[in-house]
């Protein structure tokens, strides 16, 4: 029975001590300059960035085919009969227009 008494009154002097502990875990999570908070934040902001980041390489992977069908002398003559209406000298475009509005 006096063992139990012992540890109350053991407990009894470390409340300043539990009170400054408690203190500085509420203090890190919250208030401080790399709390919890700003962490979460951050978190989100680098899942944001790595998503933009997987997108812009898929779009230089198609840029990247897109340049290689390019530099083809087919590729260029393609882009140029649809891009621009080039012709040859001997040839006539017809350009159809399709009205969408009923």
């Amino acid at each position: 029975m006096k063992s139990i008494f012992r540890y109350i009154a053991l407990l009894k002097g470390y409340k300043l001590y539990a009170f400054i502990l408690v203190f500085f875990f509420v203090w890190m999570a919250f208030f401080d300059a790399n709390s919890l908070l700003i962490h979460r934040e951050l978190n989100k902001e680098i899942k944001k960035l790595n998503k933009q980041k997987q997108f812009l390489e898929k779009e230089i992977e198609k840029d990247k085919k897109s340049l290689k069908i390019l530099n083809t002398d087919d590729g260029k003559e393609k882009m140029g009969r649809e891009a621009y209406y080039l012709k040859h000298d001997n040839e006539e475009i017809f350009i159809i227009e399709y009205d969408t509005i009923d």
